[in-house]
């Protein structure tokens, strides 16, 4: 049977509406005038069309980008490489959670807007829409490479990476889709070819190249500056993992998610080990804590000091530069192009939900909605910035300003999580329904929430620590946080609206069955795919193939 045929079987994974849908938020007068009803028929909707492949790379490469290319060696230089590892280890638990909690509910409900509409639902309007504004407003971390031109200016590279991405997203969903899965294909080969070189390198198996072995580990180097510099890398951390939640939105325009989110979620255990924990214990292996050029790739952007350049350089590869730079290159095609996927989503949930003017809630014939993304290519802009401050202070801005929005956001996604459970508990619905069911709940989003309250108190307690005292640090450190409680508040007494009760929550709308369903069309689908493997031959593609479904 096809999958054609077996789509065709199953319930449409379009929004069920039910009684509880109809309930908007109040509309004041000044929303009637500029955003209109929140309840407007939609004329057209995003279209469903990226495929299982599409969303596996999308979990992987959407989080590579210049935080491990540039930025993931300063944490070494600032900590050692025993506090920068066990830095992205903790961060790494603590998103791995985060990507669970959402995976449940993302998998049910696979809507555009993902984690702020269920904030929406079920925390409280104001939740949903400081959620949403936050990861609407993400932007390209403003360093573009000069290295093969440095007689173009920083501007005139953003308009070469940000125009023709722009365009790219004005085709299809489709296209981002694929564009964004060979953009990841590139990153990932050039994680995993680092990871085997430098180890090599480390051990000493390059002839005439000799490796320094676990020597930076060594003699007191592991750990340095305790506590407070220990605590200061976890904004690096932070800004290395961003964008893990982007599977859940791309959840929204993706085919049959009840099963490709479930196995995008299962993999990201080995996606953060592989290409996070293991790239940073490589970088600590090879280069010491006190090589200028950890700091130098970060405050200067400058290509030749990545650690990736330096560890193939010092392997013996001589072009290492250049074929780093064009990896940059496409993580930062990769990045914007994330970015503006998911900040055109964000946009376009907030106008659908009468949050936002009612002009960025319209999608043409192909399933674009193209003023949002007009708007995210207004606010990307941004990195014209870097012209007239400097590369490495916007950098360093952003750094901050998008690590702490990561971290609230996450925490955002285990509070989330705690009261869709009380919701489902309150209306008395079976797990047996959620075509994915979090482990350890409620370990996990409970442990997201404290887990994000200490790292706050740490990064704080670090920037205030710091010796001499700088005021610009620690309003780096905080201007996240000030901006998510000025969005919340504002936006809760304004409307008057705190919190629903778990016994209203929609658990109907968006959902991809109707209650008892879920059991019973797992069991269809369990017998066409046995049906399916009898008829086929075992080969070398089947089995590559069934290889591939436990990996990805």
């Amino acid at each position: 049977m096809s999958d054609t045929e077996k789509d065709a079987e199953l319930p449409e994974e379009a929004p069920v509406d039910d009684e509880a849908a109809s309930k908007t938020l109040p509309t004041s007068g000044w929303k009637r005038f500029i955003v209109g009803s929140s309840n407007a028929p939609a004329e057209n909707e995003t279209k469903r069309a990226m495929q299982s492949r599409h969303l596996m790379m999308i979990a992987i490469g959407g989080t590579i980008g210049t935080g491990i290319f540039l930025s993931a060696g300063s944490a070494i230089a600032l900590a050692g490489p025993g506090s920068a590892l066990l830095s992205y280890v903790v961060v790494g638990m603590f998103v791995y959670s985060v990507v669970i909690a959402l995976g449940e509910m993302s998998a049910m409900f696979p809507v555009s807007g993902a984690f702020s509409v269920f904030g929406s639902r079920f925390v409280s309007p104001a939740l949903g829409f400081t959620v949403e504004l936050l990861v609407s407003v993400k932007i390209t971390d403003g360093t573009f490479n000069q290295f093969w031109a440095p007689q173009v200016q920083a501007w005139e590279w953003a308009l070469v990476i940000i125009v023709p991405v722009f365009l790219l997203q004005l085709i299809h969903v489709r296209a981002y889709g694929e564009s964004e899965y060979w953009f990841a294909l590139v990153k990932v080969l050039m994680i995993i070819v680092f990871i085997f070189v430098g180890l090599i390198y480390d051990w000493g198996g390059i002839k005439g190249h000799p490796g320094p072995g676990l020597s930076n580990f060594q003699n007191g180097q592991a750990f340095i500056g305790g506590f407070q510099n220990f605590a200061q890398t976890f904004v690096y951390a932070f800004y290395s993992f961003g964008g893990v939640e982007l599977v859940a939105v791309a959840a929204g325009e993706s085919v049959r998610p009840h099963k490709t989110v479930p196995r995008a979620i299962k993999a990201t255990f080995l996606r953060i080990v592989l290409f996070y924990i293991l790239t940073i214990l490589t970088i600590g292996l090879c280069i010491n804590w006190q090589d200028p050029t950890l700091l130098r790739a970060a405050d200067e952007s400058d290509v030749t000091a990545s650690p990736l350049t330096v560890v193939f350089q010092r392997a013996g590869f001589g072009a290492a530069e250049h074929v780093v730079n064009a990896v940059l290159l496409t993580a930062v095609l990769s990045a914007t192009n994330s970015c503006f996927y998911a900040s055109s989503r964000m946009l376009l949930s907030l106008a659908r939900s009468g949050q936002a003017p009612r002009i960025f809630g319209w999608v043409d014939g192909r399933g674009v909605p193209v003023p949002a993304l007009v708007m995210a290519l207004a606010v990307s802009f941004i990195t014209f910035l870097t012209t007239i401050w400097g590369e490495g202070v916007v950098f360093t801005w952003l750094l901050n300003l998008t690590g702490i929005s990561a971290l609230l956001v996450w925490c955002s996604i285990g509070l989330i999580s705690l009261r869709f459970r009380a919701a489902y508990r309150a209306q008395g619905r079976s797990l047996l329904d959620l075509p994915y069911t979090q482990p350890l709940f409620p370990l996990l989003p409970a442990g997201v929430v404290i887990l994000a309250l200490l790292m706050f108190i740490a990064e704080g307690y670090s920037a205030v620590k710091e010796q001499p005292l700088q005021a610009e640090n620690v309003v780096a450190t905080y201007i996240g946080v000030a901006l998510y409680v000025v969005l919340y508040l504002g936006y809760a007494i304004y409307e008057r609206y705190w919190t629903w009760n778990p016994a209203a929550f929609h658990l109907q709308t968006d959902a991809v069955w109707k209650p008892g369903e879920g059991a019973m069309i797992r069991d269809h689908e369990g017998k066409d795919e046995e049906e399916a493997a009898v008829a086929v031959t075992p080969g070398w593609r089947t089995r590559l193939s069934h290889a591939a479904t436990h990996i990805y």
